[in-house]
């Protein structure tokens, strides 16, 4: 397969800076920062004190500074939620006008771009940074960086332009959550949307915003929904479709292209239909639901 590369319309970036701005994020998300460096980067979250979902992003070191590439829509609602909580500290937010996020997907990446295989192995990009996708390495590379350079180098070395759509089509396929479609804002859970699987939260970091509900939550194996990969088998359902089994609800549609997408899947009801093989009825399509490739937990957790 041919390395492509697109640029993400849904995706902006957020400069971080100041001599408090690591140990301000640190008590703030989900994810432990001492594992963000110039070689690294992370995928992490900022929830609600009650463990509810607000905003999920990847963060990348430039220097002494931050990059936060999160939902393009929603970065001065982040930036307002993250300035609520500096006070005193020595902590710039800014919007990084002018840069766009890339995805690099497909073919032999690492080489290419100069990153290791690892997931979040970064290195600088130019004037911006790429690194390899913290929560799958399969989900290939992604680049913060002013509009237009990255096109060229990319070009110049060889990768082909592709589509928004090419993209999406792969994350469906491995089952990754998108901010703005699969996650809802105060009410998503982060075991519930697999953050946890996908290294976008850390239990053993002490203390983050919403800490101690998401870890009673994974400790007391309370997880009753998952998001799931789904094989879809006519039209796209309308996002918060109901899936049946019969007269009664299991699963709500999230996000669909083509013959992929993602649902959220009542683990307890799924078992009583069937379980995974079992095709759910969406006002005619026929969506059946699947376990990631990458799972580390299995639907039994709806028994404890």
């Amino acid at each position: 397969m041919e390395a492509n590369y697109c640029p993400l319309p849904g995706r902006g970036v957020l400069r971080l800076s100041g001599g408090d701005v690591r140990t301000f994020l640190q008590a703030l998300v989900t994810r432990d920062l001492d594992d963000l460096s110039p070689d690294r980067a992370v995928y992490g979250a900022l929830l609600t004190p009650q463990g509810k979902y607000l905003f999920d992003f990847f963060l990348a070191q430039q220097g002494d500074d931050l990059l936060l590439d999160g939902e393009a829509g929603r970065l001065d609602d982040l930036a307002k939620r993250l300035k609520m909580y500096k006070l005193r500290a020595d902590v710039t937010i800014q919007t990084a006008d002018g840069w766009q996020v890339y995805g690099v997907f497909g073919g032999v990446l690492d080489g290419n771009l100069g990153l290791g295989a690892g997931p979040g192995a970064a290195r600088q990009f130019s004037d911006g940074v790429a690194y390899m996708d913290p929560r799958l390495p399969e989900a290939g590379a992604r680049i913060m960086a002013p509009a237009g350079q990255a096109e060229e180098i990319l070009t110049a070395s060889g990768f082909m332009a592709g589509d928004p759509t090419d993209y999406n089509y792969i994350r469906l396929g491995l089952a990754l959550p998108d901010s703005g479609s699969d996650l809802v804002v105060d009410k998503s859970l982060m075991l519930e949307s697999n953050l946890d699987a996908l290294h976008g939260v850390d239990f053993g970091k002490g203390c983050f915003v919403g800490q101690e509900i998401t870890a009673r939550t994974k400790y007391r194996a309370l997880v009753r929904k998952r998001l799931l990969p789904v094989r879809i088998e006519g039209p796209v359902p309308e996002p918060n479709t109901p899936l049946m089994a019969g007269a009664r609800e299991v699963a709500s549609m999230r996000s669909g292209q083509g013959d992929r997408g993602l649902a959220l899947v009542r683990l307890d009801r799924l078992a009583e239909a069937g379980g995974l093989g079992l095709g759910l009825d969406a006002n005619g399509t026929t969506v059946t639901p699947a376990l990631p490739s990458w799972a580390e937990f299995d639907l039994r957790e709806s028994e404890t």
